[in-house]
């Protein structure tokens, strides 16, 4: 699918189907609407009164137009009241008509739309990510695929001027999102440790990333011993992955990202039972998913800011190796764990991504991780916590998820939590009590950082929908990979 910016006037363009943004409460046809409409014999305001059309954000409706028109069908999209809409809105505008015209079977597709806050390059990068994320598929693993592919063949977006930039660092951006979409949906037969590690390696040869992939025996050396205690029931080896990007000349900051990346979680000893949701957890590395997705697209972008991309990589399983609830872990940096639940895993292998981040002598870390179900409880699937004790790096997160459209909760960090995480035999335990489970989770991370600015992103919800929403269709969303590609970018 190609996708263009172009200078063809609106009265101008030929195709089969030619979209129009509508604000809610000035739904009337003006100025170049109004000839259009007269062009297309008053197909468009028939269309409106028809379907008595109020522009709701994301509501759109469709007509024929008749006689020998170079445009086949008008699609008309809501985009909300005028007042305070964010850029997210546009996106989610392309994505609701870049569907009906594939349903409608048209292969060239015109969208015209006003620029969002008279910012038309924002615009046209907007656009150009909704409409791919809207009709991304993943049949890989159909062997009849029950979806034709895609019928949109070309889109052009009117009336924006020659935006080529915007629309390139927008399919750059997807790109990375679309990784990892797949990662996430794809099953834990197929997403291992060591596809993981593969996967990696083929960005950093494709993009020209240095890689760094520590197998056990490195781990040992280095005394990640909470990671390697996740790791030590399954067939399957661990890998730790490290990708490092750097710019040419001296880079204005270095950062780090972390994902976990636990390619299934049975809950070890304490085994998921029914009702657990353990068929979904091959959902588990959806933080690792959401790294090697922005380091995708970091590579492309090349800014000028050094990043590091960490995920410890393994399984949580079961077998006469596993790790039993009441072991004693010593992490990297010589603190030591006493194991209450081996389903807490996750901050486990977290602890010593986090302690391997910190010496690489940056300026700030975030961990993404599919954490805790107390976060979704607290927050439902839409979203994400955010936890750190440094108001300027949550503001800048917050930030750059305002820009992608994707919602985070800074909640609280109450260090007197941390009284139900002591241990009587050694520093601390993996878990305390239920109340307040993912606050606590938090706590237990923040004794791996000792001084560098760090943010924990509890992603457990949004990684995935079970319904079509907005430029997500139903499944791995790629959630966090757009705000982390946009945090690096405003650095």
């Amino acid at each position: 699918m190609e996708i263009r910016a172009i200078d063809t006037p609106l009265l101008d363009w030929a195709g089969d189907a030619l979209a129009l943004g509508l604000f809610e409460d000035a739904v009337e046809l003006t100025g170049e609407l109004a000839e259009l409409d007269g062009k297309f014999a008053g197909a468009i305001a028939e269309l409106i009164a028809d379907t008595e059309f109020n522009a709701k954000e994301g509501s759109t409706a469709v007509t024929r137009v008749s006689g020998g028109s170079a445009v086949r069908k008008v699609i008309l999209v809501g985009l909300g009241k005028p007042d305070g809409l964010k850029i997210d809105s546009w996106r989610k505008a392309a994505a609701a008509v870049a569907r009906l015209a594939k349903k409608e079977r048209c292969k060239t597709l015109g969208i015209s739309l006003p620029a969002w806050n008279n910012d038309p390059t924002a615009t046209a990068q907007a656009l150009a990510e909704g409409i791919q994320l809207a009709l991304f598929q993943d049949n890989r693993f159909k062997s009849e695929p029950e979806e034709k592919p895609p019928t949109v063949e070309r889109v052009d977006l009117l009336g924006l001027g020659s935006q080529d930039d915007a629309v390139t660092r927008a399919s750059q951006i997807a790109s990375g999102v679309i990784l990892a979409r797949e990662l996430v949906a794809a099953p834990a037969n197929a997403v291992t440790p060591v596809t993981m590690a593969e996967t990696a390696q083929a960005i950093a040869s494709e993009h020209g990333l240095a890689v760094e992939i520590l197998e056990r025996e490195d781990c040992e050396k280095l005394g990640m011993g909470a990671f390697l205690g996740v790791a030590q029931a399954s067939e399957l080896p661990p890998k730790f992955i490290h990708l490092t990007y750097k710019p040419d000349g001296t880079p204005k900051r270095k950062l780090a990202i972390i994902g976990k990346g636990l390619t299934f979680d049975s809950g070890g000893l304490n085994i998921k039972g029914a009702g657990s949701g353990i068929e979904t957890m091959k959902m588990d590395m959806g933080g690792a998913a959401a790294t090697l997705g922005a380091a995708k697209a970091i590579a492309q972008l090349k800014p000028d800011v050094e990043v590091h991309f960490i995920s410890a990589a393994t399984e949580n399983m079961i077998s006469g190796r596993a790790m039993h609830p009441g072991d004693i872990l010593k992490a990297s940096n010589g603190k030591t764990i006493e194991v209450n639940n081996t389903d807490a895993e996750g901050r486990l292998t977290l602890a010593d991504a986090l302690v391997f981040a910190e010496k690489l002598g940056v300026d700030a870390i975030v961990d993404l991780a599919t954490l805790t179900g107390a976060c979704i409880v607290a927050l439902g699937d839409e979203i994400a916590g955010l936890f750190t004790p440094h108001d300027a790096l949550a503001h800048e997160i917050q930030a750059a998820a305002e820009i992608a459209g994707e919602k985070f909760w800074r909640l609280p960090m109450e260090e007197k939590y941390f009284e139900g995480l002591k241990s009587g035999i050694a520093d601390m335990k993996n878990t305390g009590p239920r109340a307040g489970g993912s606050i606590t989770a938090a706590l237990f991370l923040k004794q791996f950082v000792k001084e560098t600015p760090w943010v924990h992103l509890d992603v457990a919800g949004p990684v995935w929908t079970d319904k079509e929403n907005g430029y997500n269709n139903a499944g791995a969303t790629g959630f966090g990979v757009r705000t982390l590609v946009n945090w690096v970018l405003t650095n």
